[in-house]
């Protein structure tokens, strides 16, 4: 499988087949990263850290604090694509990482971009 992701209908390279995606919770202002792969069928969450708690942020079943960082690995399914919204109100937006080489999505109030994996 070729390291491609869908991003907004436009194809960008990754470096790896996984990628992360943090953001900032716009009404806690807490940090979010979760970690994703390129997988048969779409893409899978291998894990999520949140930097805090909050109302209707609470660190999922089986959590470790690392670094700072509520850990844990969601039982969630692979996903067709994933949508993200682009409120405005985060102040950075969603920024996607793979690999040394990241961009920032939706930084403005605007449409919500939809992630999936290239076609092959």
């Amino acid at each position: 499988m070729s390291a491609c992701l869908l991003v907004a209908g436009v194809a960008i390279a990754l470096a790896e087949p996984r990628f992360t995606l943090e953001w900032t919770h716009s009404v806690e202002r807490t940090a979010w990263r979760e970690s994703w792969a390129l997988a048969p069928g779409g893409l899978r969450l291998i894990e999520a850290s949140v930097k805090g708690s909050g109302a209707g942020m609470e660190p999922g079943e089986g959590a470790v604090l690392r670094d700072g960082w509520w850990t844990w690995a969601p039982a969630l399914p692979v996903q067709p694509a994933i949508t993200l919204a682009a409120s405005g109100a985060t102040g950075g937006g969603w920024r996607l990482c793979s690999g040394d080489d990241c961009r920032v999505l939706g930084l403005g109030a605007g449409e919500p971009a939809v992630l999936a994996p290239c076609p092959p």
